[in-house]
């Protein structure tokens, strides 16, 4: 029985290093970015105006330096943690290669960024996860990364705001890429066993061991309208359950509905709403 056939390489632009190339078309000398929802052109210029939105309400993707820049105060974001990367300790075939290529494709050392802030005048610390840098996905540095800022922030009795995009675990790390989740959950634990406050911002797509860790371990978890949530894909419990989902499975609306999140928040009005819940939960002295 021949089984080369089963086994296809997965149509993934994003897996081979850099960004996916949407859809592009020259209109009036400017590049337009389609939107997958109703095929309109979105002028880039707009676009960025409009925080990567369509006029239809689609949420594009968004670059990590990107909802920094309108999430927090004007140059209020100080990195931290930034030499903190991966390594290909496994030696799994192609992936050192690929966070070479990653890391020039995405201006990037890691999939997420961590730093002090303000928002809103509200000090805090945040971090933002980077779609463009392996789908968001969660090795080793991720959670080395995040851990270090929890950790940073019960020290300083800091909130921590986190915005969570990933395809899930990093396979080309193995377990050890798994064992970040109970990481990362523990010290968001230690973090609110001191009284601090944690805000997650769930963003298209949020998945896997991401979903199942650190991102839905918040005080308040807000999420972007149309966002998919969940741990394994829509096919896959499709697959396993052997019937179809119901309409508007791992949707953020969904999840709204049945109390897994607590609001659906458009990205025009993020800063304010995040805001206004630090201050609500600002610790007094």
């Amino acid at each position: 029985m021949a089984i080369a056939p089963l086994f296809r390489k997965p149509k993934n632009e994003l897996e081979k290093g850099g960004r996916a190339q949407p859809e592009q078309v020259e209109a009036d000398s400017e590049v337009v970015e389609t939107c997958p929802e109703c095929g309109y052109g979105n002028p880039i210029s707009a676009l960025w105006e409009n925080m990567s939105v369509c006029r239809c309400g689609y949420n594009f993707k968004m670059t990590a330096r990107a909802r920094a820049a309108f999430m927090t105060d004007d140059g209020s974001f100080a990195g931290m943690f930034g030499d903190i990367g991966s390594a290909d300790f496994l030696r799994f075939p192609g992936y050192g290669e690929k966070l070479e290529s990653v890391k020039k494709s995405a201006g990037e050392s890691e999939a997420v960024i961590c730093g002090e802030a303000k928002i809103g005048g509200a000090p805090c610390c945040v971090f933002i996860m980077e779609p463009y840098f392996m789908m968001g996905s969660m090795g080793c540095a991720v959670g080395e990364r995040i851990t270090l800022l929890f950790e940073y922030a019960a020290e300083r009795s800091l909130p921590v705001v986190g915005c969570a995009v990933s395809g899930g675990a990093r396979m080309q790390e193995g377990i050890l890429s798994l064992m970040q989740m109970a990481k990362t959950c523990g010290a968001a634990q230690r973090h609110a066993d001191g009284g601090n406050f944690y805000l997650s911002v769930l963003t298209n797509p949020t998945m896997g061991g991401v979903t199942a860790s650190f991102a839905m371990s918040a005080d308040i978890i807000i999420a972007e309208p149309g966002a998919t949530v969940g741990f394994a894909g829509a096919r896959l419990v499709e697959q396993t359950i052997r019937k179809k989902p119901p309409t508007g499975f791992q949707k953020a609306e969904g999840l709204l509905e049945h109390g897994f999140i607590d609001m659906i928040v458009h990205r025009a009005r993020q800063k304010q709403v995040i805001s206004r819940l630090l201050e609500m939960h600002a610790r007094r002295k």
